[in-house]
């Protein structure tokens, strides 16, 4: 049911990230999907199915999840661990020091940061698709985080889990000049091509994106450096996640990092 991240985070830290696999919904949600119902969408899964899911992903977490109603901005809420698990405040991060409340974020492409301070004072979870990591989301929970805790950005660990791969996340120029990318020039043969141009049949130019590079890229420029994980794509490997790209209807995953008590 989960995976759990590797990185050096200190013994008083969880996490982890949920798998498709585990679950009671039927297809084309099977099995594990986390999305709440409550949320705003024409294709939804059966409440009872979900209520099941979320029920056995706690379970396995030894943690209380708290989702989020996200938006792809870049609004951060600070969890006190008083909150419903129902909350759905919309945001795309949250960030705690209270013990046993899980920052959650849904994705079925979308990339998840998780983030710790290295002495385990203080955790945070950001849903990071490309207009919310170009808006600011990474920046906005690690300084929500320090807010939190005291630390400094080079106090923070970060961890990126499964999102959309960079042989997969074909993009326009709109995302390239999101990123402050220039869509005439050609990447630098020296440096990683964060943007690879390519061409469709049809002559239209398009480009492949790396989305943990670039959330790499954002997280360095504010000095967090110890980033681990962004090695698996969720387009690939349709047996273990969910994929809105390759699928359209279809589930959504968890990544949590909680204090543990």
């Amino acid at each position: 049911m989960l995976l759990h991240p590797e990185w050096p985070a200190p013994e008083g830290v969880g996490a982890a990230f949920s798998t498709r696999q585990g679950g009671i919904s039927a297809a084309p949600f099977d099995s594990l999907n986390l999305r709440p119902p409550a949320l705003r969408g024409d294709a939804v899964d059966a409440p009872g199915s979900v209520q099941e899911n979320q029920r056995r992903f706690a379970a396995a977490l030894g943690a209380r999840p708290v989702y989020l109603d996200q938006v792809h901005g870049a609004a951060v809420v600070r969890l006190r661990g008083d909150e419903p698990s129902d909350l759905l405040a919309k945001a795309d991060a949250s960030v705690t020091t209270a013990v046993g409340v899980a920052c959650t974020v849904l994705v079925a492409d979308c990339l998840p940061v998780l983030l710790c301070t290295a002495d385990g004072r203080g955790v945070g979870a950001a849903h990071a698709g490309w207009r919310g990591l170009a808006g600011g989301v990474v920046e906005a929970t690690a300084a929500a985080l320090c807010d939190a805790t005291g630390a400094a950005p080079r106090d923070l660990l970060a961890w990126l889990g499964p999102c959309i791969g960079p042989r997969q996340f074909e993009v326009g120029q709109d995302v390239v000049e999101a990123f402050g990318g220039d869509p005439a020039a050609e990447p630098p043969a020296d440096a990683p091509a964060l943007f690879r141009p390519r061409r469709r049949a049809d002559g239209e130019r398009r480009w492949l994106a790396d989305l943990p590079g670039l959330a790499r890229r954002r997280l360095s420029a504010i000095g967090v450096e110890r980033v681990s994980g962004g090695a698996w794509c969720t387009v690939e490997d349709g047996s273990r996640f969910f994929s809105f790209r390759r699928d359209r209807i279809t589930g959504r995953m968890a990544a949590a990092v909680w204090r543990r008590g």
